[in-house]
């Protein structure tokens, strides 16, 4: 009877071995993950060098989302790094979101048995994902803009050189081609750039900085100094003539109204309309004529 019982608990134990050592690979890497699980950004380098090795044996999603969150501080280091040299209307929430997709690919693509640090590795990956998402994005060629480039540089080096813009035929020497090849490469590089109206014109932040789009011209537009000036020149003009000779300028010159038209409004005849627009011209002719000679005495 006691032989029986010592043979059940033998039974017990094996069975609770075998069912102890029957789990797979994944299994383990999964019950890992979840006991690593929000210990990202606090992770010893003992345990992150874990953490990767459990990774690279069994590739556990968990394992990945934990390195990613152990290297964002680094996405975002980067991104404020390169957007120093962009345009305003570039966000810093794109170019992260470009950089944690090269992270990803630099942690799946890391190989631990080559002996060099995962920073400096992933550095270069993560910028490179950056920069070609601002290419995909960019509709200027990129032989375009390294012509502009290559004159922008050689313009700068003899701006300090001799003290005053160069002129062509001294940018094309220092580029080492002929005039009419700097000619072409000018005009090679000269694309259209697209400028976002909604940026600020200056470097403020504040409310009360304007947008770009609050200070373009509108052509079509009046021109309110032009307004003055019209309206100071026929003040100018029509100061020693009547009540009607001023009438009949401002219809006929100003209003784009006919003789007969003035006539029907003043109630005088078309001929007598013309007779007194004859005589006032005669007049500020007189007066125009004094004035020069004054200006020219």
């Amino acid at each position: 009877m006691t032989r029986d019982t010592r043979s059940g608990k033998s039974a017990t134990s094996l069975r609770t071995r075998n069912t102890t050592t029957s789990r797979s690979p994944a299994d383990k890497a999964s019950g890992t993950g979840s006991r690593n699980a929000g210990k990202a950004a606090s992770t010893s380098p003992n345990e992150i060098d874990s953490v990767w090795r459990d990774y690279k044996r069994f590739g556990a999603v968990e394992l990945r989302n934990q390195l990613i969150e152990r290297y964002l501080p680094l996405v975002r280091y980067i991104s404020e790094r390169l957007l120093l040299s962009l345009p305003r209307s570039i966000e810093l929430e794109d170019l992260q979101s470009a950089g944690v997709f090269g992270l990803m690919d630099a942690i799946d693509g890391f190989d631990l048995t080559r002996g060099i640090k995962f920073k400096t590795y992933c550095t270069t990956r993560i910028r490179g994902s950056i920069l070609d998402e601002l290419r995909s994005q960019d509709w200027v060629p990129r032989l375009v803009r390294l012509k502009a480039h290559q004159i922008s540089k050689a313009q700068q080096q003899l701006e300090v050189e001799l003290g005053r813009s160069p002129t062509a035929f001294e940018m094309a020497r220092k580029m080492g081609v002929t005039l009419d090849q700097y000619g072409d490469l000018q005009q090679a590089s000269s694309a259209k750039t697209i400028y976002s109206l909604s940026e600020k014109w200056d470097e403020r932040d504040d409310e009360d900085s304007l947008k770009k789009v609050e200070i373009i011209e509108d052509k079509s537009s009046v021109d309110p100094a032009e307004c003055l000036s019209q309206k100071d020149v026929l003040q100018s003009i029509t100061r020693t003539l009547s009540r009607k000779e001023k009438l009949i300028v401002i219809m006929y010159y100003y209003e784009g109204l006919t003789m007969r038209e003035i006539g029907d409004i003043l109630s005088l005849t078309e001929s007598r309309v013309c007779q007194i627009h004859s005589n006032v011209m005669s007049k500020l002719k007189a007066q125009l004529e004094k004035i020069r000679l004054r200006l020219l005495s």
